[in-house]
């Protein structure tokens, strides 16, 4: 069971896990929206999602994809990455065009859907630490240009969370801002255009104050908000202050210092979504082995082993774009079989 806080205007930001819920992180192989939305429909169906194709090219690379939700504000492509402009142009066109195709093909797969739906964007800090201004520097060097992308990104995913709601009228929205970034940005390690230093570490109480306006934002538009990073060190304390209703994260990569944030999270009702299964090709286990770790900690923190299937949700480690399709597949299904085997076993 998650819990988010309460917008200005009592909006909810609640996350409810069901027992057993597994979900996919976002992105797929292969171009075949179609496919692509009816594994990710089909596997995982505790908590369906939005697939991304990033083997597309750029537009469908998750920056681009966000890039192309934004209002009034346009990014290009550069040879250095995506850079913002004064006009949309192919790039934005392109991004839009595709995100249309792969919401035509959610629409088709979750006919009658009632229940949780995810979608996914990537989070204000690393879209700041990734789009450079018009002088090559990333947007994360100056204040005034994340606060620019922040109200820009609010608007757009407020549109983009109303056009899902209308084409899948039963979904309950949960919206994954994805950033990898952020612990880099926190640290200052996030590089120059030349390679040679650092931009500014960012201080905690500005990073928290902007995903808390954008998770404002999103529980107005009816969303509760997980953060999802594939980094190490995720700042778990941070993120709930700032209101998430779940935290998405690589479970291999939590240390003993992070156990204490683990249990925390748990006991404060946060969500969590624990990749466990490996996002490219790989033998897969059995599916209780694949939580053993799970398990393994939840005793080791005394949680009740009851709560154990409903406030912990399986995933992938990471994104699915380097597997073969096959694996995708299989590697859903297996994420599905082992969040099960929590509620079946939790012990």
């Amino acid at each position: 069971m998650g819990t988010g806080r309460d917008a200005a205007d009592g909006t909810t930001t609640a996350l409810e896990l069901a027992p057993g819920t597994a979900t996919g992180v976002g992105s797929m192989p292969g171009g075949d929206a179609r496919e692509a939305a009816r594994v990710a429909v089909e596997a995982v169906d505790t908590l369906p999602y939005l697939p991304e194709l990033p083997a597309r090219g750029p537009g469908a690379d998750m920056i681009g994809r966000t890039l192309g939700l934004l209002v009034e504000l346009y990014a290009r492509v550069e040879p250095s990455g995506w850079r913002f402009g004064d006009h949309p142009g192919r790039d934005t066109k392109r991004a839009r065009s595709w995100m249309g195709e792969d919401l035509d093909a959610l629409e088709e797969f979750t006919q009658g859907h009632q229940g949780p739906l995810k979608v996914q964007a990537v989070g204000p800090w690393t879209l700041a630490a990734a789009v450079e201004l018009h002088n090559g520097e990333a947007a994360l060097r100056d204040p005034g240009a994340v606060r620019d992308l922040t109200a820009s990104l609010a608007e757009g995913l407020t549109a983009h969370l109303a056009d899902v709601r209308r084409r899948v009228p039963g979904a309950r929205l949960v919206l994954q801002l994805d950033e990898p970034s952020l612990t880099s940005v926190l640290r200052g390690q996030v590089r120059t255009a030349s390679g040679y230093r650092t931009h500014r570490a960012v201080d905690r109480v500005v990073v928290e104050g902007v995903l808390r306006d954008l998770i404002g934002a999103a529980a107005t538009a009816g969303a509760a908000v997980t953060v999802h990073s594939c980094a190490p060190d995720v700042p778990f304390a941070l993120l709930r202050r700032s209101g998430v209703a779940g935290i998405s994260f690589d479970f291999d990569l939590l240390t003993e210092r992070d156990w204490d944030a683990f249990g925390e999270a748990v006991e404060g009702g946060t969500a969590l979504f624990a990749g466990v299964v490996p996002g490219k090709d790989a033998p897969l286990s059995d599916p209780p082995g694949s939580v053993s770790g799970v398990r393994a900690l939840w005793r080791r923190l005394g949680l009740a082993p009851g709560a154990l299937g409903s406030s912990v949700a399986i995933t992938p480690s990471c994104g699915l774009a380097g597997a073969s399709p096959a694996y995708a597949r299989a590697a859903l299904v297996h994420c599905a079989r082992a969040a099960r085997s929590l509620v079946d076993n939790p012990e």
